[in-house]
């Protein structure tokens, strides 16, 4: 049994398959909101009174970020930011499905979730930068 655990226990794998997934996942999202654009962000963004340009926000936690991660590069600052984007997200639009149960059980918001807390753990787990020998 021990073997096979230790066969099982690969944790950079692990985060590998966890960056393709949140990465690859939100990076759909911010791939239909570049080709549909951003209006309705646009929108929501006006109506909670901030300028129209913060609406650019989203292609940023959703394209820029989520690319970043996949590429392995600056994964924990990027994780971060596609983090703070499902805030804002769910602040402007699913603010009141917070507490609140979907159709078959679920958290209303598990995806939202589920994005969030895999943000959060890739900007966690990531190893940090190694230091680069300087050049003289």
């Amino acid at each position: 049994m021990n073997k096979l655990l230790s066969v099982l226990h690969q944790p950079v794998v692990g985060f590998f398959i966890l960056r393709c997934a949140v990465a690859g996942s939100l990076l759909l999202h911010g791939i239909w909101k570049l080709m549909g654009g951003i209006g309705s962000i646009e929108g929501l963004v006006v109506s909670a009174g901030l300028p129209a340009f913060v609406a650019y926000g989203v292609l940023v936690g959703e394209v820029l970020a989520p690319l970043l991660v996949l590429a392995n590069r600056f994964v924990a600052p990027a994780a971060l930011v596609m983090a703070f984007n499902m805030v804002v997200a769910v602040a402007l639009v699913h603010s009141s499905q917070l507490l609140t149960l979907g159709r078959s059980g679920g958290w209303a918001l598990e995806l939202q979730g589920l994005y969030f807390f895999g943000s959060l753990a890739i900007a966690l787990l990531a190893p940090l930068p190694t230091s680069r020998p300087s050049r003289p």
